[in-house]
């Protein structure tokens, strides 16, 4: 596979916006390797532009006839080491993936007999049934490995499969020859010890380990004794991270990973830090006479909670960690100088290393409360990532939560790249 051709442009008007990004796409098309005959393209724009995306999606067609086009609106949106937030913006990568090897479905375009292995997806977040369509697009994969997000704005949300949508789920499905690699980072991190639900009623976890849940919150919060009543400012800053039980199977074993790379996905749960299985929700409510608290998800016996909060420094130590882990998956050979560019960070000033040689093109799905001011400076998220990865095709959104798998997250981060081995 070739690398995609990708570019962003801020303007007012969108038609100069797309006209100054049409032209860096054009000149990066003469140069020798690129992907001259592209025929696929993202397009994410930030909501200032979601009311002409229709006649934008319609001029994307017109400029480069044959190419299918996936997409959605965000509050912020992503390009290369760059954030736009409370701008007008769009970014746009164009693929040359083989026809046979793809297919653009929404609810108007079934996959029908398309053998999807795994599926780039994009989500109207005011559909009230978001769990359930996740779970059944993961299902029609033979991986069960989705990647993508909930469409974001301060209007009205819209996502883009060939047209432009409102409500339900869209996106590109890709069968087996289409290589990628995908990893989740978590932006929270835990307060207190994990433990097991053992009395719940639907949202409203009553009991861990035996013990009043609101009990063990307080305590672990170092609050014990205190009135919830006088402890909400704390309260509101406090999240929770909810996981299967250990040994519950997910819907789908772990891809093959044979000679391509189909969705690699870390499971494993380091000290002080969140596996990629927990889901962080909010804290919406407390039951005092039940010593219950209420989260912002079903609660299941079983299940295990960890109290936590959002943490900068670990957010950014973990999406350092998962671009190191994805840079030795593509390029094994140079993980020595991958691992030490990620653990120092991306100092202010510093040139992006080279390139990954074997990255083809990148999509990176953030929460839209981790960009910008969460990691310390403007596009500072985004600089990690070029600063590990190098200067490769990417563009990706800020979204209402982040998908990974058939799991819907919040607080996260959803770095896929696709390999050049494809």
């Amino acid at each position: 596979m070739k690398p995609f051709l990708h570019a962003h442009a801020t303007h007012p008007d969108w038609r100069r916006a797309l006209a100054l990004a049409a032209a860096q796409v054009e000149a990066q098309r003469s140069e020798p390797g690129a992907a001259a005959a592209p025929t696929l393209g993202w397009v994410y724009f930030t909501d200032s532009f979601g009311p002409h995306a229709a006649a934008l999606l319609a001029e994307l067609h017109q400029r480069w006839p044959g190419v299918q086009w996936v997409g959605a609106s965000g509050v912020g949106i992503a390009a290369g080491g760059v954030e736009y937030f409370d701008e007008p913006a769009l970014a746009l990568m164009l693929a040359d993936i083989p026809r046979e090897r793809f297919r653009v479905f929404s609810g108007a375009r079934p996959l029908g007999g398309f053998k999807a292995h795994t599926a780039n997806v994009h989500v109207d977040p005011a559909s009230t049934d978001v769990d359930e369509l996740v779970r059944d697009m993961s299902e029609r994969t033979a991986s069960g490995y989705l990647f993508g997000g909930l469409a974001s704005s301060r209007g009205k949300a819209v996502h883009v499969a060939e047209s432009v949508l409102s409500g339900g789920l869209s996106g590109v499905a890709f069968d087996a020859r289409v290589a990628l690699v995908s990893r989740v980072t978590q932006g929270c991190q835990p307060i207190g010890a994990t433990r097991t639900v053992t009395a719940a009623e639907r949202n409203v976890v009553i009991s861990l380990d035996g013990e009043g849940a609101l009990d063990c919150l307080m305590r672990d919060l170092k609050l014990t004794g205190t009135d919830p009543r006088a402890a909400l400012p704390v309260l509101r800053q406090t999240l929770v991270g909810l996981s299967n039980a250990p040994g519950v199977a997910a819907a789908h074993a772990e891809p093959d990973t044979g000679a391509a790379l189909h969705g690699r996905f870390d499971h494993v749960a380091r000290r002080g830090a969140f596996s990629t299985d927990t889901r962080v929700r909010p804290l919406v409510g407390l039951d005092p006479g039940r010593r219950g608290i209420a989260v912002g998800d079903m609660a299941r016996v079983g299940s295990q909670i960890a109290f936590c909060t959002r943490n900068t420094e670990a957010a950014r130590r973990d999406l350092m960690r998962v671009c190191a882990e994805v840079r030795e998956e593509v390029e094994p050979e140079t993980l020595p100088m991958a691992a030490a560019l990620a653990l120092k960070g991306a100092p202010a000033g510093h040139a992006a290393p080279t390139a990954a040689r074997g990255i083809a093109g990148a999509i990176y799905v953030s929460c839209a409360g981790r960009g910008g001011a969460h990691f310390g400076a403007p596009s500072a998220e985004l600089a990690i990532v070029r600063h590990a990865l190098g200067d490769v095709p990417l563009v990706g959104f800020f979204a209402s939560g982040e998908i990974a798998r058939e799991h819907l997250y919040g607080y996260t981060g959803v770095l896929t790249v696709f390999t050049t081995g494809s």
